[in-house]
């Protein structure tokens, strides 16, 4: 039952008003050196065994943050490009405001699976979830077999990137992954079994984590029941 802790970037200077995408040089703000430092701190006491961080420099400053602060000294943040940002092509750096103008801006809500950003290095949200996706399953199995089968990690990534691997972890189409909110510094955690995903929490930004830490499972077991399977009538 590898944990896996996706946390949210947190604020920048763009964020909220412009689709920021890949900007170069995009660091956090004074508000989201705060929140990641919060975060850091909360999560401090979980048995983080990897921190895994998208290239971009609001990521790794978040994923800097969470190491800093951990109980245990993570030594090397894991750069994957895999959990990068959406490749927006030529609507990266423009105004949401002024994009919701645009025809493709209605594709990207109510289909989100036909959406291709326009450009040369734009991307279709597809694409964008398949990489991301494919990038849980390899750390999945990189850090069970590391550091055993209830091991936990994390992975600092962008909010559509969050939402469209929460979408294949509840098993939705991604044409509904628009229903699905991450907001900056926000903590979405995932247990992948052998049978499914559980969605523990979702776009979580404050509160307790010990109830986070795996257990060793009754009898031989998965926690929960029968080789990670749900418990019977809904559980606790």
């Amino acid at each position: 039952m590898t944990t896996l802790l996706l946390v949210r970037h947190g604020l920048t200077a763009l964020t909220g008003p412009v689709l920021a995408g890949w900007t170069p040089d995009l660091h956090l703000d004074e508000r989201g050196r705060t929140q990641v430092r919060d975060l850091g701190a909360r999560i401090a006491g979980l048995p983080l065994r990897a921190v895994v961080s998208s290239p971009l420099d609001r990521c790794l400053e978040t994923a800097e943050a969470i190491a800093a602060g951990h109980g245990d000294p993570i030594e090397k943040i894991e750069v994957d490009e895999r959990f990068g940002e959406v490749r927006y092509g030529d609507w990266t750096g423009r105004p949401l405001e002024e994009l919701a103008k645009e025809p493709l801006w209605r594709v990207v809500q109510a289909h989100p699976s036909a959406a291709r950003f326009p450009g040369e290095d734009g991307e279709s949200l597809a694409a964008a979830q398949h990489r991301a996706v494919e990038g849980v399953r390899d750390w999945n199995e990189r850090v069970a077999a590391e550091h055993g089968p209830d091991a936990m990690y994390a992975v600092c990534s962008h909010g559509d990137i969050i939402k469209a691997i929460v979408a294949d972890a509840l098993g939705l189409h991604l044409d509904q992954f628009q229903r699905i909110q991450a907001d900056p510094a926000s903590l979405t955690v995932i247990r992948y079994t052998e049978l499914r995903p559980f969605v523990v929490r979702l776009n979580d930004t404050g509160g307790g984590v010990a109830d986070l830490i795996p257990k060793p499972a009754a009898n031989g077991g998965s926690p929960g029941g029968g080789d990670g399977d749900a418990p019977v009538g809904g559980g606790a």
